[in-house]
């Protein structure tokens, strides 16, 4: 009589380590220049253990990477479908949220610019952004202020392509604005905290008919 395979039940603690520890060197190298084994360092684990968990850095990768896209579009959705905000309040909550997530990451725009470069169907083909954004309390109210004269009458793409512009490029470029500003970290971050009220102000500007 055969014995019966036993499934060893996995702990869920060092799985979120791993998970972790690939979140941190995928954002800094992205996926062709990770190898496993950097992984498995970061999270200070064998590569055996780490291999138990997650089959391979394929597999590991698009976990991160899900997440992370999830995380970053979360704070425009949540925004947008908001039924108790104003058009003017929402602007303003989502360059605090963006501005909030890329200082706690600020490794995140330039992976996800990078990375979704090269399979940009497949991440939204998960991730149905334009039909959440463009059925969404916000565009009804954008419409609606367009009928009242109250903003241009211009494509909501462009608030949009403004608005992730002015929050996320200065992360995005940031060694180069360091080096031309003469900033350290610290005056980086204070920047980018001053651009949460500057931010609402150009955009609701540029909207103004």
């Amino acid at each position: 009589m055969s014995a019966k395979k036993v499934n060893t039940p996995k702990d869920q603690g060092a799985e979120a380590k791993i998970k972790e520890a690939a979140r941190t060197v995928f954002h800094k190298k992205g996926f062709a220049a990770t190898r496993t084994r950097d992984i498995a360092e970061e999270a200070g684990i064998n590569l055996a253990l780490l291999n138990y968990y997650f089959r391979s850095k394929n597999k590991l990768f698009e976990i991160i990477m899900m997440e992370t896209m999830m995380q970053f579009m979360h704070g425009m959705v949540s925004v947008f479908k908001d039924e108790e905000t104003s058009l003017d309040e929402k602007i303003e909550l989502v360059a605090i949220r963006y501005i909030d997530l890329m200082i706690a990451d600020p490794e995140i725009p330039l992976f996800i610019l990078s990375e979704i470069r090269s399979n940009v169907d497949n991440f939204f083909d998960n991730i149905p952004l334009a039909k959440v954004l463009m059925n969404s309390v916000f565009i009804e109210q954008y419409k609606t202020a367009i009928q009242a004269g109250e903003v241009k009458d211009v494509s909501p793409l462009h608030f949009i392509i403004n608005l992730m512009s002015l929050t996320v490029f200065p992360f995005a470029a940031s060694p180069m604005l360091k080096k031309v500003g003469g900033l350290k970290n610290e005056q980086f971050e204070q920047l980018m905290q001053e651009r949460k009220k500057l931010i609402p102000i150009w955009i609701k500007a540029s909207l103004q008919p």
